[in-house]
Order: C-alpha cells, then sequence, then structure tokens
C-alpha cells in the first residue's frame, strides 16, 4: 500500500508549519525526514496518524492504516510486557505476541512489569507494539531514543521485515538505520508566516 500526500499543509499549536507536501513513499519503501529541530517533523507524523488535522491536502491512507510511534512508550506500567502488548494486539484486532516479542528480543521479560523495566528496555517493548498493529504504515518519530547498539540493530531488521512484507515507513531519525531511504528535507516545504501588522497599527477587529 503506498502513501500519497497531496498539498498538504500541516501546523503547530494553531501555526502553519508545512505547506505544499506532495509526494507518494512506494509500498516496500522507507522515508527518512530531514529538517532542523521545528522544522515539522514531528508536526507530520502527528497529522498523519490523526492526531491533528491538516489544515489544507489530504493524504491517503488515512490514519486507520497507520502505526505511529513517538516518545511515550504506551505501556503501562502494572502490566507485564507479554499483557502489555496482549492489550496492545486486542485493540487492532490482532492476536499473536510471538513475532514482536522476538523481533525485540522480549522474551526473557516477558513476565516483567513494565513499571520495573530500564529505559531501554521499555523503549524495546514500546516498539513492539508496531509488530502488533497490523497496520500496513509505520510512522516514527525518533524510534531510537534510549536503545543501545544492539537494539538499534533489531529495530532496523524489524523494519527492514516490515517493508520487506510490502509495509511502509516514514522515519524522523538522525541515526544512520543502515537501510535503503529516501531522505526529505522538509525545510523546502515550511509554511510562510503571516504578515504581521505595521508598526503602531492593528486591524479594526483587533480593537473590537
Amino acid at each position: 500500500m503506498d502513501l500519497t500526500l497531496t498539498e498538504l499543509a500541516c501546523a503547530r499549536g494553531g501555526l502553519p508549519v508545512l505547506a505544499g507536501l506532495t509526494l507518494s513513499v512506494r509500498s516496500g519503501s522507507i522515508l527518512v525526514l530531514r529538517g532542523p529541530n521545528g522544522a515539522g517533523k514531528t508536526t507530520l507524523l502527528r497529522t498523519l496518524a490523526g492526531l491533528q488535522p491538516p489544515l489544507a491536502g489530504r493524504f491517503a491512507p488515512g490514519p486507520e492504516a497507520i502505526a505511529y510511534a513517538a516518545h511515550a512508550d504506551g505501556l503501562k506500567p502494572t502490566l507485564t510486557v507479554a499483557e502489555n502488548l496482549r492489550f496492545w494486539a486486542a485493540v487492532f484486532g490482532t492476536r499473536d505476541i510471538g513475532p514482536a516479542l522476538a523481533a525485540f528480543d522480549l522474551g526473557a521479560l516477558a513476565h516483567r512489569p513494565a513499571g520495573e523495566l530500564s529505559a531501554g528496555q521499555r523503549r524495546r517493548a514500546g516498539l513492539a507494539r508496531l509488530l502488533v498493529t497490523g497496520r500496513p504504515v509505520w510512522a516514527l518519530d525518533e524510534p531510537t531514543v534510549s536503545l543501545d547498539a544492539a537494539a538499534v540493530s533489531r529495530f532496523g531488521a524489524a523494519v527492514a521485515a516490515h517493508v520487506a512484507a510490502g509495509g511502509v515507513a516514514v522515519i524522523a531519525t538522525h541515526i544512520d538505520l543502515g537501510l535503503p531511504a529516501r531522505a526529505l528535507d522538509l525545510t523546502a516545504f515550511r509554511a510562510r508566516a503571516a504578515p504581521l501588522p505595521a508598526a503602531g497599527g492593528f486591524p479594526d477587529e483587533a480593537l473590537s
């Protein structure tokens, strides 16, 4: 399933950030988002995930086909790793958590409460949720935070397997995952700021 953006415009806090995004990411491909802090990487990913509406334009497929992973791990601390994954599998209508546990080397931690995990272990468990969603498009915001080199390698293998099966991954990351990917610099799509009023003057409605 291809991911297609058509004249997409996105905002952050009500202010336009990106405009005119038109592109297609083919099934089986990875798109890496580039740009300095504030360029709109997180804003774009949150829009694709359906957490905020676009200002203009459209994208397909919609949020119902997109799995989003950001800085929050999405784990209930009192539940074990396995219970957390089963919870998310039930949410997304899937069942088998075995491949997710194996992909992120969580077998030995399956029965440990998430609240007792290290930062890196929590991150692995949070990313393992992607594999139980069954969704074809992954939107990932700095997914390798808190991961050591071995875990980054496992994450890269999980992404590679996802796209090899026809999935799509859109990733905001500064880490080279060693995977064939197309890079997109979002600075070329920064929205123009609205002009400020002339010195000493404001629109009439601002005075009412």
